[in-house]
């Protein structure tokens, strides 16, 4: 039989969302931030030959360049202020990420709670700042080798690494603002909306290409089938769980015996979700943006070699990608998402536990080998999501970039979102059957009251 809060989400309708004022305030708070984004876009840096560099994104839409555009939602593709998007402030969370882990100093600040998070952050931030000032810097000085400036020197330098420096940061704090007073993780919904963008436009050129015969229909239909196929794969690994028995004894709370009950304890078959592909995308883009616009003047030995083996379709890039997604799937999960150390203490504090495993550090234990078997299939799954559809791009030269991280990153956000509009709606609903609970009382206590005595 289901519980009254299942029955309550199951008839939760999409109509009571005109109800709910602080949602609809949410959302709207959300939708205006994100235009913001998008209009910024289309704000070139100063000094940009916007002719020239047109010219060279087409040429370079296919491999690398139409990684970094898919990422900054066409951005750099115009060298707008926000052509960094982003990836300077998620590279930089990776690196802390990794040092807390390894440095007993940042291990310690974690443990510090509000506090602690709080000078996380802030140093996430100064790395964010170092991470964007480098790129920018490298971005300026291939802009400039390739031909793509009016006036080259030292002043646009400057003005190029302010300006997408600032960007960057203006980006983290939109990204900051939506997740407090929005809806949704508002760093996934800038990528998210930055993919969605440059959506309309591929389709475009796809169809496009398929009436001039550059593409067979059979290939068109087969894209067509392979993209809803992996849709509906990426929808179904996502909502996978592996339940996990817990026993809660019978005990006393206060006056009142509780019985015996059980419960479950879900993992999922995922639990980093898009994480592992967005950071191993970030560390791909890291060396390879300054060698995509130095490919447009003279290529040094470096930069040949790193065009000649990480370009998309490569074997060491599918290799690079796939170790990444691999590791942080693990790395991600053990430190952030789910600590079977954490979980263990407090199921010993709630007087709960594995059927058959002693409560605290054997517990800990048995949920690290599930975990760890369970990740085995969940980081499979991600590799092959975001590897197959780089490996059929290939084979069937499609004219655009097609990556299964787009796709991987659309479904698992436009999933989180969706779901946090049905639990402030869910919020909503109680809060009306409490005050619903409480006229009704109040009523009551008038009917049952007695004469007033003159």
């Amino acid at each position: 039989m289901a519980s009254a809060v299942e029955q309550m989400a199951a008839n939760t309708s999409w109509a009571a969302l005109g109800k709910a004022t602080d949602l609809r305030n949410r959302i709207i708070f959300t939708l205006g931030l994100l235009i913001v984004y998008r209009l910024g876009t289309y704000i070139p840096v100063p000094g940009i030959d916007g002719g020239a560099l047109r010219d060279f994104m087409q040429q370079a839409q296919q491999g690398i360049g139409g990684i970094l555009t898919m990422f900054t939602g066409g951005a750099l593709g115009r060298m707008g202020i926000f052509a960094l998007g982003i990836m300077p402030y998620i590279s930089a969370s990776i690196i802390i990420q990794l040092l807390t882990a390894m440095v007993p100093f940042l291990e310690q600040l974690k443990k510090e709670g509000e506090q602690g998070r709080k000078k996380i952050n802030q140093y996430t931030r100064y790395g964010t700042v170092f991470l964007a000032t480098f790129q920018a810097y490298g971005l300026s000085v291939g802009l400039e080798s390739g031909s793509l400036v009016t006036d080259p020197g030292l002043f646009f330098r400057a003005s190029c690494v302010i300006t997408l420096v600032g960007g960057t940061m203006f980006l983290m704090w939109l990204g900051e603002q939506i997740t407090a007073r929005g809806i949704g993780n508002g760093i996934s919904l800038i990528i998210f909306v930055g993919i969605i963008a440059e959506v309309p436009a591929a389709l475009a050129q796809f169809f496009a290409s398929g009436r001039s015969g550059a593409i067979s229909p059979a290939v068109i239909i087969g894209v067509i089938v392979m993209v809803v196929a992996v849709i509906m794969f990426v929808v179904f690994m996502e909502r996978a769980l592996r339940k996990i028995t817990i026993q809660y004894p019978r005990r006393q709370v206060g006056m009142k015996m509780t019985e015996a009950q059980n419960s479950h304890l879900p993992v999922k078959v995922n639990p980093a979700g898009v994480i592992p592909a967005i950071f191993a995308s970030s560390l791909l883009l890291l060396p390879t943006t300054i060698a995509t616009f130095s490919q447009a003047g003279q290529t040094g030995p470096i930069m040949s070699t790193i065009l000649a083996y990480f370009g998309p379709g490569q074997p060491l890039y599918l290799l690079f990608f796939a170790a990444m997604i691999v590791f942080f799937a693990y790395f991600y999960t053990f430190n952030v998402s789910f600590k079977p150390d954490e979980v263990a203490d407090n199921l010993k504090n709630q007087n709960g536990f594995v059927p058959g495993i002693r409560p605290g550090k054997k517990t800990a234990e048995y949920l690290e080998y599930v975990v760890n078997r369970v990740l085995v299939l969940g980081a499979a799954y991600l590799a092959a999501v975001c590897l197959l559809p780089e490996i059929l791009r290939n084979q069937f030269a499609i004219p655009f970039y097609f990556g299964g991280t787009s796709v991987l990153i659309v479904v698992s956000v436009t999933m989180d979102t969706i779901q946090q509009v049905q639990s402030h709606l869910l919020a909503h609903q109680y809060e009306g059957l409490i005050q619903k609970s409480q006229l009704r009382g109040k009523s009551k206590a008038r009917k049952t009251r007695g004469p007033s005595r003159r």
